[in-house]
Order: structure tokens, then sequence, then C-alpha cells
């Protein structure tokens, strides 16, 4: 059984026999691989460790959901990289869900259903189950530390040692809450200037690269229905709602700003329907955008009330970043007949097959959302880096402190994303 990084920092585990072996005089340094000069084109030592954490979902009262394992260092693959990793946005999956690239990231707004009573849960480390589905950690910015055997000159993409990167989330990712990672192809892998931070790098390749992805099919379906108008209705905007506060949200409605103003796009409208007070705040500081507040408190009826009131009227798009049925019940109550609600694949595995039935009796489309690709993840990075589109509020941390900020997320006490250094190069 691995070991509680709060309490037995520096114990290796074996999974086999569930026995404990002491690494006596272990350090930090002392697992970490040789230097740049001595790594490229060799092959590593197995019996040399690095430090990997695991964040599984909270167990009863958030606790005891992030360990510390001493893992072999992995060799780099012939015509892939090894990337040392300086930051990871902290995230965790449910444990009922399958193992996908699309990690839930560390959203406030976003964590209630991700969050629920801790007296209905059970924590895997109590049962002595683990599997990969506990390892998340896919959003990861570092830098390239050793590049494979049969790299090239004509083959290294432009790549060298000791470059700034971040990983696409390719099929079989591995966990990013290690000290190292290996990516098998150089494709995977895109550069970053140095005039961008670190920790805002690590927040793009999946929360920020579904939210642009959404905001592009998003335009598809907003261009599609302006054509269909411009002979009855062409004065008519087109209403797009963006439900959630969390990051996810707070990319979308920053990038669907940036996006549509740069198209011209005078006659689309933008409104935030947010989950918490603190939500509700950050949305408001963004320009030409309505915000409407979610109050749980308040009857359905409502709710969708003061929505269509705030929207002016029933929405044509609305990108949904809501976890639960009530969430999406709600925004298609807020849809207009023929609209479209545009959802996360993760989420619509659970959902599509509830909601069916009500979207062919509205007339509505409910359509998932991948996670973009490594071309649209370049265009975010140059996007971001020349501050054309400004970074979601987050807070970093040092890894060593990941129970505690599991323990804050779930509490709703970190504002925007939280990021985990592992290392500090800057």
């Amino acid at each position: 059984m691995p070991v509680d990084i709060c309490s037995q920092p520096h114990n290796l585990h074996s999974s086999r026999s569930g026995t404990t072996d002491t690494l006596n005089s272990l350090s930090l340094s002392s697992v970490l691989p040789p230097t740049d000069s001595d790594l490229h084109h060799t092959k590593h030592n197995m019996n040399k460790l690095c430090r990997q954490v695991s964040i599984e979902s909270p167990g009863p009262g958030a606790k005891n959901c992030v360990f510390n394992f001493f893992v072999p260092i992995e060799d780099t693959p012939a015509l892939g990289a090894r990337i040392r990793i300086v930051c990871a946005g902290a995230c965790y999956r449910r444990r009922d869900r399958s193992n996908s690239i699309t990690s839930m990231s560390s959203v406030s707004s976003d964590l209630s259903d991700y969050c629920p009573s801790v007296n209905s849960m059970s924590s895997p480390a109590h049962q002595g189950i683990r599997e990969g589905s506990f390892f998340p950690g896919f959003e990861v910015a570092g830098v390239i530390e050793a590049l494979g055997s049969d790299v090239t000159e004509t083959t290294n993409c432009g790549l060298r040692i000791g470059q700034r990167v971040i990983v696409y989330p390719f099929d079989e990712t591995p966990a990013g809450y290690a000290e190292l990672l290996v990516v098998p192809d150089l494709k995977h892998i895109v550069p970053i200037p140095d005039s961008l931070p670190m920790e805002v790098a690590a927040m793009l390749p999946t929360g920020a690269l579904l939210a642009m992805n959404a905001v592009f099919k998003a335009q598809a379906v907003v261009t599609q229905i302006l054509a269909q108008r411009a002979s009855s209705d062409q004065k008519k905007n087109c209403k797009i709602l963006i439900v959630g506060t969390g990051g996810l949200a707070l990319w979308a409605v920053r990038i669907a700003s940036y996006h549509f103003a740069l198209a011209g796009a005078d006659n689309v409208d933008i409104t935030v329907a947010s989950l918490r007070d603190e939500g509700f705040r950050l949305a408001t500081e963004i320009k030409n955008v309505s915000v409407v507040q979610w109050n749980e408190c308040l009857y359905e009826p409502q709710l969708i009330e003061r929505t269509k009131d705030v929207c002016g009227g029933a929405v044509d798009v609305v990108i949904d970043f809501g976890t639960t049925s009530r969430s999406l019940h709600r925004s298609m109550h807020c849809l207009s007949k023929g609209g479209v609600v545009l959802i996360s694949e993760e989420v619509a595995e659970k959902l599509l097959p509830k909601f069916s039935r009500l979207s062919n009796e509205y007339q509505q489309e409910i359509t998932p959302i991948s996670n973009g690709t490594a071309e649209q993840l370049a265009e975010l990075v140059e996007l971001v880096a020349s501050k054309k589109i400004e970074p979601p509020p987050h807070s970093v941390f040092p890894c060593e402190q990941a129970a505690e900020v599991i323990q804050k997320l779930c509490n709703s006490e970190i504002p925007g994303r939280a990021i985990l250094r592992f290392h500090d190069i800057e």
C-alpha cells in the first residue's frame, strides 16, 4: 500500500506484498535522475526512483486521498522524450469513473458533484484498491530532460533538451503527478515560450483546451443560426449561455469574448450562469458579459425565469460545464426550440441516455465536446502567452501540500484553479 505523503514521505511500498521497505537516507535529490548531459541518448537505470503523488477522489472528510510513492524512472522512449514536471493542475476523478484524458479540474464551482456527502463515500485507500483512474494529472508543464535514442535533428520536431513544454493529453497518458513523465511520441509535446509562466501553461492542456473547443463548436452553431435568420430576422442577436464559473467556464467566457470580438460578431450575446457566490463576482469582472446567479435555494421555475430575463429570452446555445442532471435539465429549459447544448464527452456518457427522450420532445440537440486537438493547444498557447486571452484566477502550492489543497478545494476555499509545483526552475 502507498504511504500518506504527510506522514511517511520516505517509505517505499510494495503493491504485491503489502509490506513496507524503508529507504534509509533517501532524499528527494538522491532519487532524481542524472544531469541533462548524462541523459541524452542513454538508457536509464531502473533502480533509480522518482516521486509520484496520487490524488484520489476524497474519502470521508476529504482525508486520506493524497499519497506519495517512489516509482522507478522509466526509460526514455526511442522516438519520444522524458519531461521533468514543474507544475501540474490539481485534479482528481470520481471513483466510479473510467480512466480518460479529461480529468476533473480543481475548480471550486465544479466540485459539488465530485465532493458529495462524505458519509456516502468509502476510500479506496481504506480498501486496498488502487487503479489507474486514481492517478490523474493530465495538465502538466515542464522541461524536456531527455530525448529518445532514435531522435535526430531531422525528427526532433524542433524540440531540444531543456526546452519548456506542455503535453497534449493523448490516449494512455501516464500520470502527471510524478516528477518525471515519459511521452512516446514528440507530436504530443507542445513548446511554450519563456514569457508564459509554467503555472499558467499547466492549466492549458485539458481545461482551457476543452473550453476552447466548446467555443469553436458554439461558433459553428451560431454561424448556422445567423445564416438561417439572415432573410427573416436579421436584427435578432444569437444568445449563448455558459453554465458554471469554475475554471472551465471562466476559460470559456474569456475565449468566447475574444473569439467573437475578433470575428466581428457584434450580434452575439454571452451570459454566464454562476453556480457560486464567488463565481458570480469573478464573472462580473469580464467585460460585455451578462451574469445570472443560479441560487440553489430558489425553485427551478424561478431560476429558469430569472435566466431568461437576463438573457432577453430563451437562448440558442448552452455550453454547460455542470456535471449533474439538474444542471442539464435547467439548461434545456432555458434553451429555445431547435437549440443546442454542448457538454463534455465524459459527462455525456452519464447524461445522454437520461435526456435523449427530452431532447427529442423539445427538438433540441445535446452535443458532446471532445478535448480538442494538439493544433488548437498550440494556438491557445500563443493567445495566452501574448496576453490576448487572460487566464482565470489561480493559486500555486508546493506539491507537498497536495492533501491540504484537496481539502481546501472541497471546501471551496481556493478561487479558480489550484496548481501544484514540483520543481522551481524560474
